[in-house]
């Protein structure tokens, strides 16, 4: 489960902090705020872009927390600027980073409590495959989208990001 949860949610993290830095370069480039980025939606009933990035982070550091024994770190979500948000990410992908794959030992059957279902759990691999995986690859999306509508050029690479590739046999 760690592959699941450190690996892949931290790339997903550093990907989004690649493409807020193309949207502080575009920005640039452009002779306009970056920070304008900020407070961006796709509807005006949708949350801004802001809450994309906190939302990710703690979609991230929560899944750690409620599958290990490891407490996630609080971040108040107040950040204003683009650097803020972009070091938010970092400072979340590397608290993943830093936990090891032995603190995940049993944590597919692991009782997962969440607060908005009060009287009801979920096992620990229930919980990864159907609520925190697609709950971060939702909000990196609308996060994505966000910067394609403000013109920022970003692609499927930026939000894929690398993988592990293998040659094939000589």
């Amino acid at each position: 489960m760690h592959e699941q949860v450190v690996v892949q949610m931290s790339k997903m993290l550093r990907n989004l902090e690649g493409m807020l830095a193309k949207a502080a370069a575009f920005a640039e480039a452009k002779g306009c705020a970056p920070d304008s980025f900020v407070g961006f939606s796709l509807a005006p009933d949708m949350r801004p872009l802001s809450f994309q990035i906190q939302a990710a982070s703690d979609t991230a550091k929560f899944a750690v927390a409620r599958l290990t024994d490891v407490e996630a770190p609080s971040f108040p979500d107040d950040e204003t600027t683009l650097d803020q948000l972009r070091e938010r990410l970092a400072k979340t992908a590397a608290f993943l980073e830093g936990v090891e794959a032995k603190a995940f030992e049993g944590a597919e059957a692991r009782e997962v409590r969440l607060h908005f279902l009060p009287g009801k759990w979920v096992r620990g691999d229930d919980y990864l495959r159907e609520f925190a995986l697609p709950n971060l690859y939702f909000h990196v999306s609308i996060a994505y989208a966000l910067l394609r509508m403000a013109g920022v050029s970003v692609g499927k690479l930026d939000y894929v990001g690398s993988m592990k590739l293998h040659d094939d046999p000589a």
